[in-house]
């Protein structure tokens, strides 16, 4: 399941993130709550875990603007803040549920399972990702192109099951560096440029057809021929 996490507190963060990555979940995270807006509103996701105050919006605003776009997605708030009126402002906003600071991880586990079940969203997960004639299989962790299987270190398959989930859709180099490495601001690194590279030595070099492209000024994105 993809899930965003909206948390301005990058331990706390760093915790849920790595919890819910270990239950096999794909995890987006934003410590602003604009930018978890706007990746919400061109990358869906099955489900949103929100801090409720955040810098740029707090969680309840960006409730209710998702709500107001037409977004159904189940949305659990995180906050501190325990008392009844703001339970119920969340709530009343468009929250599915409310868990208060601080937490075990089990409850909150329990609770995506419980809120996925009652809205619908207990689907099998997706096991297989394919982009033209590239197939990532992610039980297996192998990929193939043109049936010949494609050797990936971890970090390489990481990138491409990111940029795999996202068809056609730009992921910014900062999206990918805190997917991938946890990066929340490293400027001067080149590890993401030094393993794209890699990356597409391996997917794109040996074919005809380059899948994985570079988006100037903004990041990456993977398509077939359009």
């Amino acid at each position: 399941m993809k899930i965003l996490l909206a948390e301005d507190d990058a331990k706390l963060a760093d915790y849920v993130r790595a919890g819910l990555e270990e239950e096999g979940h794909s995890v987006e995270h934003f410590s602003d709550g604009r930018d978890a807006l706007t990746y919400c509103l061109y990358s869906p996701c099955d489900l949103a875990i929100l801090d409720r105050m955040m810098p740029g919006m707090d969680g309840v605003s960006v409730v209710r603007a998702l709500r107001a776009a037409g977004s159904e997605m189940p949305v659990i708030f995180l906050t501190g803040l325990a008392d009844v009126d703001n339970r119920v402002e969340g709530l009343a906003a468009g929250g599915d549920d409310y868990l208060t600071k601080p937490f075990h991880f089990s409850e909150l586990k329990a609770r995506i399972a419980a809120l996925t079940r009652r809205v619908g969203h207990a689907h099998a997960e997706v096991t297989k990702l394919e982009v033209h004639d590239l197939e990532l299989d992610l039980l297996t962790r192998t990929a193939r192109r043109q049936g010949q299987t494609i050797d990936l270190q971890t970090k390489e398959f990481m990138l491409l099951e990111a940029l795999m989930r996202n068809p056609g859709r730009v992921l910014t180099r900062t999206m990918l560096l805190e997917k991938i490495w946890n990066f929340s601001f490293e400027p001067n690194t080149t590890v993401l440029e030094t393993h794209m590279s890699r990356l597409r030595a391996k997917i794109d070099k040996p074919f005809d057809l380059p899948l994985i492209h570079t988006i100037r000024n903004s990041g990456y994105a993977i398509h077939g021929p359009r």
